[in-house]
């Protein structure tokens, strides 16, 4: 069985109506949620960009799903911080946390005005973070001179068990290097079911822990809306690494996006108004292998998808069983015992 969440994006909706839509997506049927980590949007037209730390502590206080959150430590979060936050929101609500660490992108880390480093450099500085972190989660006082600067950190308010740091990864590449550190693999959707490789090339690695991916999608009464909503929302984000890594601000996103055609969106989010098509494509993810799917419908209103999907699509498909709020969901049954702890 596999979970079935929603993606919640602060970058295109108002934190209090996304609130209510992850309320929502809990009544009609949904067993899981994640969110964005963003300081700036992918575009002025999609407006928004709140905290996510403080809204998961909402969400995870009126919701009992469990939820995730794509983060990227070094630059403009300090890794003992993002620690401290996952340790208080873990120690909450046990077992329902979990956290996608990142190298990020220069759209929200240049306003440290630290300069973007080189990939490489990224990748050196976020496997620091993940050390520091997991040294903070155990107990230990972290003292650390490297990329970032740690000066006798200590958490004094520890979850039963920390929560899982995933590794995020849309290339095979990428995917290789987490399986290294990570307690799973999160991704996304990619044109020709891409994410294939990603899987392949983190499991080939030694990689052992859960799969996630998140599916970009448009729903509308017609195709012709969903086509054209994804193309007014989505068109600045369907721009391979380096681009989309290394742009600075939502108006450079929209210079670059300005060429883009609707068709080109449909490659990258997947657009039908037909319920039975949106259940064959996330019933493929599930046959790929992954633990956990989760929706981002790419508009701002959220309210008829979810009530479309949770009478006419989740039924169709086998949805792992909500798990009670304060209760650790169950191991995958393909990851032993221990990882992900």
């Amino acid at each position: 069985m596999t979970a079935f969440g929603v993606h919640a994006s602060h970058e295109q909706v108002h934190p209090s109506a996304l609130l209510a839509m992850a309320q929502r997506a809990e009544e009609v049927g949904f067993t899981a949620a994640m969110c964005s980590d963003h300081f700036s949007p992918w575009s002025e037209r999609q407006g928004h960009s709140a905290f996510a730390w403080a809204w998961l502590g909402a969400a995870l206080q009126s919701t009992g799903l469990p939820f995730g959150v794509v983060n990227a430590p070094g630059q403009r979060y300090h890794p003992a911080i993002i620690a401290q936050a996952c340790a208080t929101l873990e120690e909450m609500f046990p077992g329902r946390f979990w956290v996608a660490l990142g190298t990020g992108e220069a759209s929200n880390e240049h306003i440290t005005g630290g300069g973007w480093p080189r990939k490489d450099v990224r990748n050196a500085r976020l496997l620091e973070c993940v050390q520091i972190m997991r040294a903070l989660f155990a107990g230990e006082e972290v003292s650390h001179d490297g990329l970032v600067t740690v000066d006798r950190a200590r958490l004094w308010t520890k979850p039963s068990a920390p929560p899982p740091l995933i590794g995020a990864a849309v290339t095979p590449q990428t995917a290789a290097w987490v399986a290294g550190w990570a307690d799973g693999l999160a991704t996304t959707d990619q044109p020709g079911h891409a994410e294939r490789d990603v899987i392949a090339a983190y499991r080939d690695a030694g990689g052992e822990g859960r799969t996630v991916v998140q599916v970009h999608l448009s729903y509308a009464r017609t195709d012709e809306e969903a086509l054209a909503l994804a193309h007014d929302q989505w068109r600045t984000n369907i721009f391979a690494p380096p681009v989309c890594w290394d742009l600075h601000t939502a108006a450079e996103f929209d210079t670059v996006g300005e060429q883009v055609t609707p068709e080109a969106v449909a490659r990258s989010v997947f657009v039908s108004s037909d319920p039975a098509q949106h259940v064959a494509h996330l019933q493929e993810l599930v046959d790929l292998g992954f633990d956990e799917v989760y929706l981002h419908h790419v508009g701002q209103e959220q309210q008829e998808w979810l009530e479309v999907f949770g009478a006419e699509v989740l039924p169709q498909l086998d949805v792992t069983p909500r798990v009670p709020s304060g209760e650790r969901a169950p191991e995958p049954a393909q990851q032993p015992a221990g990882v992900g702890a």
